[in-house]
């Protein structure tokens, strides 16, 4: 659909694909684009533009990731993986934690305003464009979030309660978290040069699941080199892998548990506090507990509300040097961690400024054979022999595949609705059950 596009218009139309992360394609976009029109990757934008975008993307980060955990995680974890799906969702948590919904409410409330005030919508929006931005924040605009009724440091309090909030559910429940899809793996994410948990911007590590490095912090504008995508005929997803281990055991995870398996550090000192007790759970070794992906993930929250507290006390935000450019390329490659984990996007643009090739590497494509590994984990830990489908085997069967927030309007080549749907076989290969989920 973006071949022929002309290159500006990559950044806008690229977002499309999805209304629950329009700033991680957005953005993506964007920095492949900064390559193509000779700003460089990164540290190429003026001081306005690079903390803008960051200021967006961390909105958009804080935003995702508290409609996932308190509108789709939670009700499991405080309802219970049987109880009736009737209630269990996030109507139901408003019946038994009132509290605790109207601030997952208000805590996406806040994040969606900054989006707003740095992308110009809430919802595609388009504040990047190739070479930085097109505005900058008023005084009044930082001001209603440093201290209007949704101001940043209520949001970093929230934050810290939702991190207490599964640390407390966790201490009571784990066997039920620890030994829930568990499996060895890969981990692969954006890090800072220092080694630091960055979102918007760094080089590529991967570990394995032992904490070895498989990729030394290689630029990714090099992606190509290292990473192969493997197409199977039962699956519009696409299976990425690292072409150093080869297909069968170069698959890796992304998103928050690669994120924090990958960084050695996270430079806001709250959140700093949390990762040190969650890597001192596992004695600095990486993370492989699927369950475990939502605590990564409100470490990640309370990261984001700090650094947006940065970013609103930092005059920069409010400059009027918003654009650079430079020498102009063929081709660009823009990654950025979006929630669900590491995103590419990789263009390339002719003599007549259209796009002539662009590919893209999403989130929940990285995590395709995970996710997948994660549902067999499940199955083979949940079934008791029983003939018949069970709520309870379902929705766990959709817990683990939950753990991973997957996106797949972002992720699949298909067009369609995409039900929940489970065949039971005996070993005859004869249907037995089958159940649906829209």
């Amino acid at each position: 659909f973006v071949q022929g596009r002309p290159y500006w218009e990559a950044p806008v139309l690229v977002q499309r694909l999805c209304g629950i992360c329009p700033v991680s394609h957005h953005l993506a976009a964007a920095k492949a684009m900064d390559v193509i029109v000779g700003s460089g990757t990164g540290e190429g934008l003026t001081a306005t533009g690079e903390k803008m975008r960051r200021l967006m993307h961390y909105g958009q980060m804080f935003q995702s990731h508290a409609l996932h955990f308190f509108h789709l995680a939670s009700p499991d974890l405080l309802l219970g993986a049987e109880s009736d799906p009737a209630t269990r969702n996030v109507i139901g948590v408003a019946l038994t934690h009132k509290d605790l919904a109207v601030q997952g409410v208000m805590m996406r409330k806040f994040g969606q305003e900054v989006i707003k005030a740095t992308a110009g919508k809430k919802i595609h929006g388009t504040g990047a464009i190739p070479g930085g931005i097109n505005k900058s924040l008023s005084q009044e605009e930082v001001d209603s979030f440093l201290t209007g009724d949704l101001n940043v440091d209520k949001m970093i309090e929230w934050a810290q309660g939702a991190v207490d909030l599964f640390k407390g559910y966790h201490a009571e429940n784990k066997d039920a978290i620890d030994n829930f899809a568990v499996f060895p793996s890969n981990h692969l994410s954006l890090v800072r040069k220092d080694g630091a948990m960055d979102l918007y911007h760094g080089v590529l590590r991967a570990v394995d699941s032992e904490g070895n490095k498989i990729l030394d912090d290689i630029d990714y504008q090099d992606y190509l080199e290292y990473i192969g995508e493997e197409v199977k005929s039962w699956s519009y997803m696409k299976f990425p892998y690292l072409k150093s281990l080869g297909k069968e055991k170069g698959w890796y995870t992304v998103g928050p548990l690669g994120r924090c398996n990958t960084a050695e550090f996270i430079p806001t000192p709250l959140a700093q506090k949390e990762f040190e007790i969650y890597k001192a759970y596992t004695n600095g070794k990486p993370n492989n507990m699927s369950m475990h992906m939502h605590w990564a993930r409100l470490i990640e929250l309370l990261h984001s509300g700090e650094v947006i507290k940065d970013l609103l006390n930092d005059p920069d935000i409010q400059g009027d040097n918003l654009v650079t450019k430079g020498t102009r390329v063929r081709e660009g490659v823009g990654l950025i961690e979006a929630p669900r984990g590491t995103l590419f996007h990789h263009y390339e643009v002719g003599d007549t400024d259209q796009i002539d090739m662009a590919n893209l590497i999403v989130s929940t494509t990285n995590n395709n054979t995970p996710m997948n590994e994660a549902v067999t984990f499940v199955v083979k830990d949940v079934w008791t022999g029983q003939p018949e489908i069970t709520e309870g085997m379902m929705n766990k069967v959709e817990m683990a595949i939950r753990a991973y927030d997957p996106c797949l309007s972002c992720a699949t080549h298909a067009v369609g609705k995409m039900p929940l749907e489970v065949s039971l076989y005996d070993a005859n290969e004869n249907l037995i059950d089958q159940k649906y989920k829209d």
